[in-house]
């Protein structure tokens, strides 16, 4: 049964209403004068409009997250991510974030309470707090990023991890120097192990005497521990191109790399990067928007639940980022048909 909302709630509904981002489509209604120049035309335009908007003031998404939306990484893409979904469907959003492993389902549950139409916990390491939120308010839909839960009101939305490593790790294995690498994880989950076993096999198939080093921070939101670990592999395996699925502590390991010459890193899971930029020399870009979206979709549709939202190359939920200028032609050329044989699954059997 539904829980009477506390006083909790109420309090961080106030807060909700000041750093709420409205997303909402439709046109305001023209004055009275207006409308009756254009005529009945007009008026029906004028209702359909307002009747699109009400629809959309009716559908809301929050999202919960344990790193910051300004990280520089996933969080800050994940973000993006909804935002970008929402203004498209016409949903309003709302986040916390900086939210400790012990309050996941506390904010999950004051976010019930609210009413929202869809909770968006972007990372495997919430499933427990969406199942246990989910059980008790099954009215309430939630999205599991990296996920493998299925039931009524919950979806998985799972970019392929496999892919995701093989694209890093050739690209690493393409333009390493030293012939060492690195990969950072935040913590032990499934999609990270996935990744960075998937990111050594590429980049050993481009250079069977690559060596990867690989270490786990424990947590997404430590940046200090980021660049620590990357300036040992830097100093004791001389790695020059890294790889992270660790948000914020990325933005560590990337500080790290940019103290030393010739050092580069590779982005996820959003553009990270540009032209100019001389750390990160591309990014293995998951369209996290583009799986949330369908996920809004099947809200509005009342389909909702019991499926999981796969992402990868073949339905461009995943695509390579853009080249620094730092990246010859040549293997900018190689990678592209490299993500081809990925995509058709021929790189790697």
């Amino acid at each position: 049964m539904k829980r009477t909302m506390k006083t909790a709630s109420l309090l961080l509904a106030a807060a909700l209403t000041a750093i709420s981002l409205s997303a909402c489509g439709g046109s305001a209604a023209p004055t009275s004068a207006e409308t009756a120049a254009a005529g009945t035309t007009a008026a029906a335009e004028t209702t359909a409009a307002t009747a699109e908007s009400e629809k959309a003031n009716d559908f809301k998404v929050a999202m919960i997250l344990d790193s910051s939306v300004s990280d520089g990484g996933w969080g800050a893409s994940c973000y993006q991510a909804m935002i970008g979904a929402a203004g498209e469907s016409g949903w309003e959003t709302v986040y916390t974030d900086n939210v400790a492993t012990a309050d996941f389902a506390t904010v999950m549950t004051d976010y019930a309470e609210l009413g929202y139409s869809l909770i968006f916990a972007p990372g495997n390491q919430y499933t427990d707090a969406v199942k246990q939120v989910a059980e008790e308010y099954p009215e309430i839909n939630f999205a599991l990023l990296n996920g493998t839960v299925e039931a009524d009101n919950i979806t998985s939305i799972l970019p392929d991890a496999k892919q995701i490593g093989y694209m890093a790790g050739a690209l690493a294995g393409l333009m390493s120097k030293t012939g060492s690498i690195g990969f950072i994880g935040g913590v032990e989950l499934d999609t990270t192990k996935a990744k960075l076993e998937c990111f050594e096999k590429a980049a050993q198939k481009i250079n069977p005497d690559i060596k990867v080093s690989s270490a786990y921070a424990g947590s997404f939101s430590d940046t200090a521990k980021g660049k620590e670990i990357a300036s040992s592999m830097i100093s004791t395996y001389d790695v020059d191109v890294m790889f992270g699925d660790a948000s914020a502590v990325d933005t560590g390991a990337r500080e790290a790399l940019a103290a030393s010459e010739n050092r580069y890193d590779i982005g996820q899971p959003g553009d990270l990067g540009s032209a100019d930029n001389k750390i990160i020399i591309c990014s293995v870009v998951t369209d996290n928007a583009a799986l949330l979206k369908a996920c809004m979709n099947d809200v509005e549709s009342g389909s909702y639940g019991n499926k999981t939202i796969y992402g990868d190359l073949s339905n461009g939920c995943l695509n390579i980022g853009t080249f620094s200028s730092l990246v010859p032609e040549d293997i900018q050329a190689q990678y592209k048909e490299i993500a081809e044989q990925i995509k058709s699954g021929t790189f790697i059997q």
